[in-house]
């Protein structure tokens, strides 16, 4: 197996979400240090106030003079902003660094890449970048930009409970959040609403002491199949994804926090309410709210921006179906995969992205037949980095770091010490097609957009990833 080069801290991951938590060692060790001192500093200085203060029995106090700070001068930044003269690389030099690997066998014998300098716009290199590729889960930038840009950044997503058409009857009404935890706080999405919340609120709305006997779980905003075009019949439920459902509990997980994906999302959603209310006996259904019902309670997803950062970091693939139905529901589109993907590509469009070779049958990259290009995906990266793009630039955020979080945990050097930060991609990965789209700062200082994709490999993922990493490392470390 290839060893991966050193990026600095943004693996191909098969669709699945891992959750990667960084290593704070070194920092908790520092802090307990600091709060150590700051006490014994703290008692010293009481003790010598005493002493100064006179015995226990009340003396008067002796003045202590004004204590003077030191001149310390203008604060400095703490993240300095990238060099506005940095040199931007030689073309040529990237050509002779860059074309051995993008044709190399380890990627089929040819992948379609492009990388854009962010300042100037100028392409500094590519290969076959506007020929149609299969993108993977690349394909989740697009469902970010689109998500980003119909919606407002802060706008949330609402998990409603109402009564139902029976005494002891509720419904829990699924609005497209497939967060919604059944622990306090999540497992898996910080700032995710609750399942003890509603139970709470419903409780509070109802006379005390009435029973709940049966709960409806009412999924009725999405139309459609459960599952995408292209989708096989491993991939839902698989430790990556599920049926697509309006309601869901834990990013449609079997239980908080675990790796496999359920195939009824939305009866767990009503069973975890059940057992929050104290109900674990209740009937679980299926169906519809009756009209006019009444409001009992309701939970707001964190913003749409946090759910874009979780799921580009974790490529979500649940996740990532559930923002592209959002943005058919903005776009008033049947909120399916279909309407869906319609909904995503008109919402490029409008922000000046040239779609003409994109078609999409899914808003995660899970599917085969999703088609996209090497310069759409540079221009979303750029687009996000120059704020060309509205507010996409809130995308950046959830791209992996090398050697340090997300789908890029265990690819780069993890060491904090060699250039943290120079390499943020969004990985993707299916059978047969491998892709690395993100942004990297070369040795000097320039910021580059870049996209490489292979969707003709034949060899070893391992192999695959390898040149990917190659490629990546040759930006960072161009001092060209």
């Amino acid at each position: 197996m290839d060893q991966a080069p050193s990026w600095g801290v943004g693996s191909i991951s098969s669709g699945g979400s891992t959750i990667v938590t960084a290593n704070y060692g070194r920092f908790r060790r520092r802090i307990v240090t600091a709060v150590v001192v700051l006490v014994v500093l703290l008692v010293g200085g009481g003790i010598g106030l005493v002493a100064l203060g006179g015995d226990e029995q009340g003396s008067d106090p002796v003045a202590v003079p004004d204590a003077r700070l030191p001149d310390l001068g203008p604060a400095q930044p703490v993240l300095a902003a990238l060099p506005g003269d940095a040199p931007v690389p030689d073309g040529d030099v990237l050509a002779t660094r860059l074309t051995p690997l993008v044709t190399g066998a380890a990627l089929g014998g040819g992948a379609t890449a492009q990388v854009v300098d962010v300042a100037s716009g100028d392409v500094l290199f590519e290969r076959e970048a506007q020929a149609p590729i299969t993108p993977a889960s690349a394909a989740k930038l697009l469902t970010a930009v689109a998500a980003l840009t119909a919606l407002d950044p802060s706008d949330t997503v609402e998990t409603t409970v109402v009564s139902g058409a029976a005494p002891g009857e509720v419904v829990l009404v699924g609005g497209g959040d497939p967060t919604l935890s059944r622990t306090v706080p999540s497992a898996t999405y910080p700032g995710a609403p609750t399942v003890a919340d509603l139970a709470t609120q419903v409780t509070a709305a109802q006379p005390a002491g009435t029973p709940v006997t049966r709960i409806v779980v009412d999924t009725s905003l999405y139309s459609g199949p459960l599952t995408a075009s292209g989708w096989g019949p491993a991939d839902a439920p698989s430790s990556y994804a599920a049926p697509v459902t309006a309601a869901a509990v834990d990013g449609a997980r079997v239980s908080p926090g675990s790796t496999a994906r359920s195939g009824q999302p939305g009866l767990d959603a009503g069973v975890a309410l059940a057992d929050a209310l104290g109900a674990p006996g209740a009937a679980v259904v299926l169906g519809q709210a009756p009209p006019g019902a009444r409001r009992l309670a309701g939970v707001q997803s964190a913003p749409i921006a946090r759910l874009v950062e979780q799921t580009l970091s974790l490529s979500d693939n649940v996740l990532a179906e559930a923002l592209a139905r959002q943005v058919a529901i903005a776009r008033n589109e049947p909120v399916s995969f279909e309407g869906a993907a319609q909904a995503v590509t008109d919402a490029l469009r409008e922000e000046g992205l040239d779609v003409t070779d994109v078609t999409l049958a899914d808003g995660s990259g899970l599917s085969p037949e999703n088609v996209v290009t090497a310069e759409v995906l540079t221009s979303i990266i750029r687009g996000a980095a120059d704020g060309s793009l509205g507010d996409a630039s809130a995308l950046l955020a959830g791209l992996p770091v090398a050697g340090y979080d997300g789908t890029l945990a265990d690819r780069g050097d993890d060491d904090p010490a060699t250039a943290p930060g120079a390499v943020r991609a969004k990985t993707g990965t299916l059978l047969g097609v491998n892709a690395l789209v993100g942004t990297a700062v070369t040795a000097e200082g320039r910021l580059l957009a870049f996209a490489v994709v292979a969707d003709g490999s034949t060899g070893s993922e391992a192999a695959a990833e390898g040149t990917l990493d190659q490629f990546a490392a040759q930006l960072a470390a161009c001092g060209c």
